[in-house]
């Protein structure tokens, strides 16, 4: 099958990766003329715009980093929806508001294209590996048919219902990540301040009730000091600002996502957004004037 790919970051990279190795002849683009080179040496061939791409494909995949690049790359200028074939399928990859999901999806379906939207988790490491956890939205025939080329990408792959629903999935994810980032930090910077090793307490605990995945990948980083991005703050601001304004829309409260919010603000501010989101640390460490590291 050929695979149009549009989007070619730090998680889009990898993937695209990913489907060739498992033999799909891939066209894509990428608005950075590096990553577009990279992709090349590896392959894939070159889309002039992502109508050129999707005129060239049965399938098309976007790994974009907020709504509006999604909205544009499928209904601007030389957009996805002037080129694409009735029939054919958009797979949005990328963790958008459900809103612009369901607005693209509507689009696309009058010109005869059908649209998932399927965030991810697992960063930049299952990205590289094929192990991401795909979180599905949209027609669930058209989930069963392309199923098994998400999970080239991912090792799993899990319906959540009608379009956007994936990426309400993702923004629960997102929630459930940013509170165990804060809450390992907070323990790990209380621990260091009454005199204890803070990696013996992770050694301690995360084999009990407050292990957990986040636990497991974060806190060595944040022990060796180590912040360089998996995904970075200014994404999961990105993410967060979403799951704000889904649940305002839905009439949900959020308070302590409201407040992880604006911890990881004040370190944008400080110059760190950037850095991988296990740097949320910094903001209590700065409190207490310590730093929990090995």
């Amino acid at each position: 099958m050929t695979i149009g790919f549009i989007g070619l970051g730090i998680m889009g990279k990898p993937m695209a990766a990913n489907l060739m190795k498992a033999g799909h002849r891939l066209v894509v683009h990428d608005v950075a003329r590096d990553r577009l080179e990279a992709a090349l040496a590896g392959g894939a061939e070159p889309g002039t715009s992502p109508a050129d791409v999707a005129a060239r494909s049965e399938l098309m995949i976007t790994m974009l980093p907020n709504s509006p690049h999604v909205r544009e790359v499928a209904l601007g200028p030389h957009g996805i929806v002037e080129g694409a074939r009735r029939g054919s399928i958009l797979i949005d990859m990328s963790s958008i508001a459900p809103a612009t999901s369901r607005e693209v999806a509507a689009a696309l379906a009058a010109r005869g294209v059908e649209m998932l939207d399927a965030p991810v988790s697992g960063g930049e490491p299952k990205a590289v590996d094929g192990t991401l956890a795909i979180m599905v939205g949209g027609n669930a025939q058209v989930f069963e048919q392309v199923k098994g080329i998400l999970l080239k990408m991912g090792s799993s792959a899990v319906y959540c219902g009608g379009i956007g629903s994936g990426n309400v999935t993702k923004l629960a994810n997102q929630i459930i990540v940013a509170l165990n980032i804060a809450a390992m930090s907070e323990a790990l910077v209380l621990a260091t301040k009454a005199g204890v090793n803070p990696e013996t307490v992770f050694n301690a605990v995360k084999g009990g009730l407050a292990g957990s995945t986040v636990l497991n990948a974060k806190a060595p980083m944040v022990l060796d000091g180590n912040f360089k991005p998996g995904f970075r703050i200014e994404l999961h601001i990105k993410d967060l600002q979403n799951a704000l304004d889904t649940a305002h829309e839905a009439g949900v409260p959020i308070p302590l996502t409201s407040q992880v919010m604006e911890m990881m603000q004040a370190l944008k501010v400080d110059g760190k957004a950037g850095q991988d989101h296990s740097g949320l640390v910094q903001f209590y460490e700065r409190l207490a004037g310590v730093q929990a590291r090995r």
